[in-house]
């Protein structure tokens, strides 16, 4: 299962290698992670993961009123619960092993050192909503030829089902809709820098989403597999 933290995405940049090679990385901040919960096969829930935490809350404050978090009450009550005592706004699970359990307490803040400069992370975020996009937008269709009588035909994408059998559409044919805005996730991308004291990890590569999206950067489950 492996570790895991939330983080925001900053953007890109590049950096040098020491042979003079460019690194595109993607800088993601990881800063205010902090373990809400535990859960354990033996427990109520039946499962074994740790809840995490990420990004304070902030205090709505009112002339002659007490000030009040910037959240609804049941959230408020988790980290009450839990004795943390900034709320966060943003709550996710992290599937862990039973063993791995004993590794994270409750309360416990959690930044960039969680990870090491070499080691191989899966990147899950929601990717840029585009709308409602056509074929060759959305599928990489090349569209149809734009000569010799054709017209009025250009971007579409050609027949969709056949005639007296099965004469329906197949499910899941390529077709128009809605493009992007769904749950990505990259693997295997190589964290090659860890600045500790600005709790950032620069990622290699590209990562889902746009900047200031919220992402999960977990240990790749396939790397820490063999496979």
């Amino acid at each position: 299962m492996g570790k895991g933290l939330l983080g925001r995405k900053v953007g890109m940049t590049r950096l040098f290698s020491e042979t003079g090679d460019v690194v595109p990385v993607t800088v993601i901040d990881v800063s205010s992670n902090v373990v809400v919960r535990k859960k354990s096969e033996s427990g109520k829930d039946g499962y074994a993961a740790v809840q995490l935490g990420f990004e304070e809350a902030h205090k709505l404050e009112k002339e002659g009123e007490e000030p009040k978090w910037r959240l609804s009450k049941p959230r408020v009550g988790v980290f009450q619960k839990a004795g943390i005592e900034t709320p966060r706004r943003v709550l996710r699970e992290l599937r862990v092993s039973e063993d791995e359990l004993d590794s994270y307490e409750v309360g416990a803040e959690l930044g960039a050192d969680t990870f090491n400069s070499g080691e191989f992370v899966d990147v899950t975020g929601t990717s840029k909503g585009r709308g409602f996009t056509g074929v060759m937008k959305r599928h990489n269709f090349r569209g149809t030829k734009a000569s010799h009588g054709v017209h009025e035909f250009f971007r579409h994408g050609g027949s969709i089902g056949m005639s007296a059998y099965p004469a329906r559409v197949l499910p899941g044919k390529k077709m128009a809709g809605q493009h992007g805005n769904a749950r990505v996730t990259i693997q295997n991308l190589r964290v090659h820098k860890v600045l500790g004291e600005d709790n950032l990890i620069l990622v290699k590569g590209s990562v889902p989403g746009p900047n200031g999206g919220i992402v999960m950067v977990r240990s790749a489950i396939k790397k820490s597999r063999g496979v």
